[in-house]
């Protein structure tokens, strides 16, 4: 009701006493107390944990900070990181992982997933045992693929190769298997999480549609990519551009597994380059200006990516 009734004497109403204008707005407000607080507390973490960061990080990238004195350069930071000499090879190993971590790391898990997803035995056992790498610590993980790539017979891959009479390698102590090195560590640390995603996808397929295939003649390739293929066209395409968005930031693996730059620069990332100018070189504005640079790139690939897709995606 809009306003309360008063009775007169014979318990008639009399006239509606309207209440006050701002009764029903802060009755709602009331009412979803708790769902604003959840709203104005997830955007304060973003306005402190990454829009400040963001807009301080470009503000920054134009500036030059000397003895605690802050001036205005402009362009200068970009002039200057364009002639570093680890600037090139940063960003070429950082597209060459990209590229290599696609091949492997996003056509790899789904195929994995079609294939649990067929099993009518130990399927849950199997999707265990894929998802136990995510849960190791990645330092620990990759720890343990730095011992595995040791170049010598003690290393657990060219034991394996010595014993299948097949050459060894350098891995990552080679300028050409540096980068493959990288992707293999990386694939296997991330692949459980990739898998189950898609495993979700695949169940929620019509199982009439795999059977109309079938009665078609259709038989596994075709099934997969007439059938699945399109059913989890959206998730498949949200996989690709997370996956490129997340390789592109690699950091931690060249940074264990070849210590940072790697043999003639055959590692440094963009990430880890940022890394040496924040925290080696104590150059915080340079490091800024990487960072701007990645993420108009990320942003811009994002864009092109999604004007691209099919609009019903």
């Amino acid at each position: 009701m809009d306003g309360a009734v008063r009775l007169d004497g014979a318990g008639l109403p009399a006239r509606a006493i309207p209440r006050p204008a701002g009764a029903a707005l802060r009755r709602r407000l009331v009412h979803n107390l708790t769902g604003h607080g959840f709203l104005i507390g997830a955007v304060v973490c973003f306005a402190v944990f990454s829009w400040y960061p963001m807009v301080r990080e470009i503000v920054m990238s134009f500036q030059r900070t000397r003895r605690g004195v802050t001036t205005w350069v402009g362009w200068h930071n970009y002039v200057r990181l364009w002639h570093d000499p680890s600037f090139l090879a940063a960003w070429r190993n950082t597209l060459t992982f990209t590229l290599l971590a696609l091949v492997v790391g996003y056509a790899l898990p789904f195929f994995i997933a079609v294939l649990l997803n067929e099993l009518r035995h130990a399927r849950g056992y199997l999707r265990a045992v894929v998802y136990l790498p995510v849960m190791l610590p990645p330092a620990s993980a990759l720890l343990l693929f730095r011992f595995a790539y040791d170049p010598s017979q003690a290393g657990i891959f060219n034991y394996l190769l010595h014993a299948a009479h097949l050459p060894t390698s350098q891995w990552v102590q080679s300028t050409s298997m540096t980068q493959p090195s990288l992707v293999i560590a990386s694939t296997w640390m991330n692949v459980g999480s990739s898998i189950l995603v898609y495993l979700a996808a695949l169940q929620n397929i019509p199982g009439e549609l795999y059977e109309a295939a079938e009665l078609d003649g259709a038989g596994l390739l075709r099934r997969l990519w007439h059938v699945t293929v399109p059913q989890t066209r959206l998730i498949l395409s949200l996989m690709f551009l997370l996956q490129v968005v997340a390789t592109m930031q690699v950091f931690i693996e060249p940074l264990i597994l070849a210590g940072g730059a790697g043999v003639n620069d055959s590692a440094t990332s963009v990430v880890y380059l940022m890394y040496q100018h924040a925290f080696k070189q104590n150059d915080l504005n340079g490091a800024a200006a990487l960072g701007v640079m990645l993420m108009v790139v990320l942003a811009g690939f994002s864009v092109a990516y999604a004007r691209l897709s099919p609009k019903q995606d």
